[in-house]
């Protein structure tokens, strides 16, 4: 139920209730002034919102969640035995992964996905945002590593947001 007042009605609903956790105290003066930010910031904030991408296959973005979390766990192990190991194992490297999603909200996702891996970081996104600078901390072969990071994070990120 979208109007002129509640532009995003959910992020006012958890606007006024974060206000009211927050102030610990449930009066009407601070109901009332949690309800005021309720409608006031979503209002500010909203021409600097992008809309997200319809999500078209949610089974590929589940699979693609478990994915990720296995990853996660497979490289704290990598990165701990890399770190613990001897130094001449560690070969950090900048690469730049060129992106086939269109959607900001996924690329965002993208970047997020390789900077909560460890042992990768994103560290910029090129200015016609067509490319994702990243900084591993050990590779033998950056191009192994651009096709790895394409087929298991932006393929499955493609296929859940885009036709």
């Amino acid at each position: 139920m979208r109007t002129k007042l509640l532009p995003r009605p959910l992020q006012s609903l958890a606007l006024l209730l974060t206000w009211l956790l927050l102030a610990n105290e449930f009066s009407l003066g601070q109901l009332l002034l949690g309800a005021l930010f309720a409608v006031v910031l979503p209002q500010l904030v909203a021409p600097f919102q992008i809309s997200a991408p319809r999500v078209r296959r949610l089974s590929v973005l589940a699979g693609l969640v478990v994915r990720v979390l296995g990853d996660i766990v497979v490289a704290n192990l990598q990165v701990a035995r890399n770190v613990l190991g001897r130094n001449s194992q560690l070969r950090p490297a900048f690469i730049s992964l060129p992106l086939d999603i269109e959607h900001d909200v996924a690329k965002v996702m993208l970047a997020s996905i390789v900077t909560l891996t460890p042992g990768t970081v994103s560290a910029d996104l090129s200015r016609d945002r067509r490319h994702l600078l990243i900084h591993t901390l050990t590779t033998d072969d950056c191009d192994t590593l651009v096709r790895v990071i394409k087929q298991r994070y932006e393929t499955p990120l493609r296929e859940a947001f885009e036709c």
